[in-house]
C-alpha cells in the first residue's frame, strides 16, 4: 500500500497515515471487510516507528474505521458513509462560515474570497 509521508508539514506522521487510509476509505477504494497491511509490514515500508503505525491504526479504529481480529490483523469496517460525509459538511460549513466572517472583518470581497479558495482548492 502506497502512502506518501512528508517530513516538511507539520503534521504528525500517525495523523499523515490516517488521513490518507480514511480518504481511502470514504472513497471507497478501501472496501469494507479488506485486510490492511500488518502495523508491522507498514512499519518497515515505511520507514518508521511500529509505534507511529499503531497510532495510526489506533485513531482509525477508534474513530470507526477500522476493527482488529486479534492474530489476524486490522480490517476495513462497515461505515454508514452518508452519515460521516454529512458531519464532514457540517464541519466544512463551520470552517467556511468562520473564513467568511473573518473576510468581512478584514474588508475581503467576495471576488477576492472567491479566488482565494479557487486557489487552495487547486493546490491542494
Amino acid at each position: 500500500m502506497e502512502l506518501i509521508i512528508r517530513n516538511t508539514t507539520n503534521r504528525p506522521i500517525y495523523d499523515q497515515i490516517a488521513s490518507q487510509l480514511k480518504a481511502r476509505i470514504l472513497s471507497g477504494e478501501l472496501k469494507p471487510g479488506e485486510a490492511l497491511p500488518s502495523i508491522r509490514a507498514l512499519a518497515k515500508d515505511l520507514k518508521i516507528s511500529v509505534i507511529t503505525t499503531k497510532r495510526a491504526y489506533d485513531e482509525l479504529e477508534a474513530a470507526g474505521f477500522l476493527y482488529t481480529v486479534a492474530g489476524k490483523g486490522c480490517f476495513v469496517a462497515e461505515k454508514n458513509l452518508d452519515r460521516v460525509r454529512e458531519g464532514k459538511a457540517r464541519e466544512m460549513e463551520a470552517h467556511l462560515g468562520a473564513a467568511i466572517r473573518i473576510a468581512k472583518d478584514s474588508g475581503v470581497t467576495y471576488a477576492d474570497f472567491r479566488e482565494t479558495a479557487r486557489i487552495l482548492w487547486e493546490e491542494e
